[in-house]
C-alpha cells in the first residue's frame, strides 16, 4: 500500500499521473512536464513535498547534539529562523542523509529530512540520543495530530503570489533572506527551495494544506509534479539522496564539502573517516555535445580514469542533456570527455555543476 500525501485528493482531482516514489503515491506531472519547468523558471509553480519529514528538535541539550550530529556547524546559527543546510554521515563518513536544520531558540530546532530516508533517519537520531546521554525530545511532524504539510512554491512571481494569497503573512516574510525561515500563526514559512528560483516553502497544519493549494491554484500559480523538480533541481546543480549520494558516498565526492566543517576541533560522527580518507573523486557537471540523453549510471571516459553520471536529463532550459557526474580529481573543467550511451562514445564538455537559475542559463 502506498503512503498518501495530505493532497493526495487534491492531484488526483487534477488528473495529475501518478507514481510510486520510495513508496509515496505521488504526481509526476499534470500534463506537461516541460511547461511546468518552464512555469518555475519564467513564472510560479508549486510542488506538493508534504512526503518530506519534519522533525523538531527540543530541550537543553539541542545544541551540543546536532553539533556532534552533523557534519555543518550549527555554531553558525545565532539569529533565530536561519537555515543550514548539511549531511548527516555514519562513522565511514557516508551520508545517511541531507538535510536543512532551522534555528528557533536554542532549545528548539527545526529539521527537514528526506522522505525515503525518514524511519531510519529518526532511528539513528533517538540511539545517538540515547548514546549521548542528551536531553532532547526528537518529535517526527509528518504524521499524527500535529501534522503539518508542506507545499514549495517557486519562481520569479512566487513571493507575489503567497502574499496575494496569505497577505496576513507579507509583514513577516517580504524580505526573508534566502535561507531564513518566519513562523506567523499556523505557518512555518521559509525562503528556501529546490528548482534554483525564489520563492517559499510552506509548513502548516495539515488538514489546511489542500485550501492553501488550491487558493494558490486559483491565483495562477501551476501545479507541478516530480518530473519538473527533478530537471529544475538538475540544472540548479542541486543533489538528489539516493542518486548523488548515499551512504556509502563521502560528501567530499558529492560536491558538498562547502556544508562539510572540519577546520575547528569540533568532533562529529564520520569526521575521523573525512580526515583519514580525504577526498577520492570530483563532483562536476557535464553537457553533452552529440546527440543523445545523458543518464545516471552512465560512465565517463577521461584521460585520468573513468567517472560516472550521478543524475542526467535533457535541460529544458538550456535545450541540452545535462548531467551531474563523480569524474577523477585530474579532470578540469573545460576538458573534452566520452561519455559511454548504449555502448557508443559520445562528446561531453566538463563545467561547473550549476546550469542554469533565476529563470535562464547561466552557461
Amino acid at each position: 500500500m502506498l503512503k498518501k500525501t495530505v493532497l493526495n485528493a487534491a492531484h488526483r482531482a487534477l488528473n495529475a499521473r501518478m507514481v510510486d516514489f520510495g513508496g509515496w503515491d505521488m504526481p509526476v506531472n499534470y500534463g506537461s512536464q516541460i511547461e511546468e519547468h518552464h512555469a518555475v523558471r519564467n513564472d510560479c509553480g508549486m510542488f506538493d513535498v508534504s512526503h518530506m519529514c519534519p522533525v523538531d528538535l527540543t530541550g537543553a541539550d539541542c545544541r551540543p547534539f546536532l553539533s556532534r550530529l552533523i557534519a555543518n556547524d550549527v555554531a553558525k546559527l545565532t539569529t533565530p529562523g536561519k537555515a543550514l543546510y548539511s549531511a548527516m554521515l555514519n562513522e565511514a563518513g557516508g551520508v545517511i542523509d541531507d538535510l536543512i536544520v532551522y534555528y528557533l531558540s536554542d532549545t528548539r530546532f527545526r529539521l527537514v529530512i528526506n522522505a525515503g530516508t525518514a524511519d531510519k533517519d529518526l532511528a539513528w537520531m533517538q540511539a545517538k540520543a540515547t548514546e549521548w546521554k542528551f536531553a532532547i525530545s526528537i518529535n517526527q511532524r509528518r504524521t499524527g495530530d500535529d501534522a503539518l504539510g508542506i507545499i514549495a512554491v517557486q519562481g520569479p512571481n512566487a513571493r507575489a503570489k503567497v502574499w496575494q494569497v496569505l497577505p496576513q503573512t507579507k509583514a513577516a516574510i517580504a524580505d526573508l533572506k534566502p535561507f531564513f525561515a518566519a513562523e506567523v500563526g499556523p505557518y512555518f514559512i521559509a525562503s528556501t527551495g529546490y528548482t534554483g528560483e525564489d520563492g517559499y516553502e510552506i509548513m502548516l497544519p495539515a488538514n489546511e494544506a489542500e485550501t492553501l493549494w488550491n487558493a494558490l491554484k486559483a491565483a495562477g500559480v501551476v501545479p507541478c509534479g516530480l518530473g519538473a523538480r527533478d530537471t529544475l533541481r538538475l540544472e540548479a546543480g542541486m543533489n538528489l539522496y539516493g542518486q548523488d549520494m548515499d551512504e556509502t558516498v563521502s560528501p567530499l565526492d558529492a560536491g558538498m564539502a562547502w556544508t562539510v566543517a572540519m577546520k575547528d576541533e569540533r568532533d562529529f560522527v564520520g569526521k575521523a573517516a573525512l580526515l583519514a580518507n580525504g577526498q577520492q573523486k570530483q563532483f562536476l557537471g557535464l553537457i553533452l555535445l552529440d546527440k543523445g540523453v545523458l543518464r545516471g549510471h552512465q560512465k565517463v571516459i577521461t584521460t585520468h580514469g573513468d567517472g560516472e553520471i550521478t543524475s542526467g536529463s535533457f535541460s529544458p532550459t538550456l535545450q541540452q542533456s545535462i548531467a551531474l557526474a563523480r569524474l577523477p580529481l585530474g579532470v578540469q573543467i573545460g576538458d573534452s570527455v566520452e561519455v559511454d550511451i548504449r555502448g557508443k562514445l559520445l562528446k561531453a564538455e566538463v563545467v561547473k555543476p550549476v546550469f542554469a537559475r533565476y529563470g535562464k542559463s547561466i552557461r
